[in-house]
């Protein structure tokens, strides 16, 4: 391939197809017709010398060429975007919208503030808050289907402490709190101050597992004190967790400050657990690509303001 006269015009369109994973709505999003989106996608296959996408029945599949090409093209791009059009983001003028990925116990404390600072700024941008599966964000934020993601990435923080500056990802810490014991009022282990051991594994458990790892936190910690403990029901979202925990004689754990965001915390009771688990360290994650971009800088401000809000000491 000669770059010296490749259209740079076709890597937009690449960048497009990658992003929509169809060529059909790479085309409206580029205001272009299908057919010249699939003439410029031919114009780079020939011009690179490799297929660079499988046709299928639901869009395309990209080959193992274009999922190693696009991590360079879509940093090349933003570098270019952010050169040409520098600090022209207006928040209150831009209809840009922003995705976040999140587990829904983080939206729940997060969205109530995030709203009103939105609204204080008279912000004209919308925000799509993106379900988060994982505890490992980096493949969505790649693929960008999220502008950053916010939880707890323990495995990513401890990858990025090494990082060189090279990695594609960065993070920034928000707020710390503590995994807690949650019960029913008046369930039986709400009758005293404290927790113990015994009676917690005696009871009947419920889990969340929103990320599908095989075991828990909880699970990993009751092994290393030679415990067990007897799951009944696993749930993928915390604020079912709370919803079903009110209601019957289950015992969960929940990040203590989600508890007051279940909108049942009136019928809650929670407890310290009575075995150490890891500190949530709330962080927020980004693409490198996007560190200099106004409105993703914009957007971590306004987030990393919102973290300051909703944040307590927690026991």
């Amino acid at each position: 391939m000669n770059f010296r006269t490749l259209d740079l015009n076709l890597l937009r369109v690449f960048d497009a197809v990658m992003t929509e994973r169809h060529v059909t709505r790479a085309a409206l999003g580029l205001a272009m017709t299908q057919p010249a989106v699939s003439n410029a996608l031919r114009r780079l296959r020939e011009a690179i010398g490799e297929e660079l996408f499988i046709p299928g029945a639901g869009g395309v599949t990209p080959t193992r060429r274009a999922e190693v090409l696009w991590p360079v093209v879509r940093a090349a791009l933003e570098s270019m975007r952010t050169a040409v059009e520098p600090d022209l983001f207006d928040v209150r003028h831009s209809e840009r919208e922003f995705a976040i990925a999140m587990a829904d116990a983080t939206a729940a404390v997060l969205m109530p503030s995030l709203v009103e600072q939105w609204s204080r700024e008279q912000a004209r941008t919308t925000l799509q808050v993106v379900s988060l599966d994982s505890r490992d964000p980096r493949p969505i934020l790649e693929r960008g289907e999220a502008d950053c993601a916010v939880g707890f990435f323990p495995e990513v923080a401890r990858e990025l402490a090494g990082d060189d500056g090279r990695g594609t990802a960065r993070l920034q810490a928000l707020y710390d709190c503590n995994y807690v014991g949650v019960m029913r009022r008046g369930h039986p282990l709400s009758s005293n101050g404290v927790l113990d051991l015994d009676s917690y594994c005696q009871a009947q458990h419920l889990r969340v597992n929103f990320a599908g790892r095989p075991h828990g936190y909880v699970d990993e910690a009751l092994v290393r004190l030679g415990r067990t403990r007897r799951v009944v029901l696993t749930v993928d979202h915390f604020s079912t967790a709370g919803s079903v925990v009110c209601g019957s004689d289950l015992v969960t754990v929940l990040p203590r400050s989600f508890v007051a965001a279940t909108g049942v915390a009136h019928r809650l009771d929670w407890r310290p657990l009575p075995f150490d688990l890891p500190r949530i360290n709330v962080a927020m994650l980004w693409h490198r690509r996007h560190e200099h971009d106004s409105a993703q800088q914009w957007l971590r401000g306004v987030l990393a303001r919102t973290a300051l809000q909703v944040a307590t000491p927690q026991p």
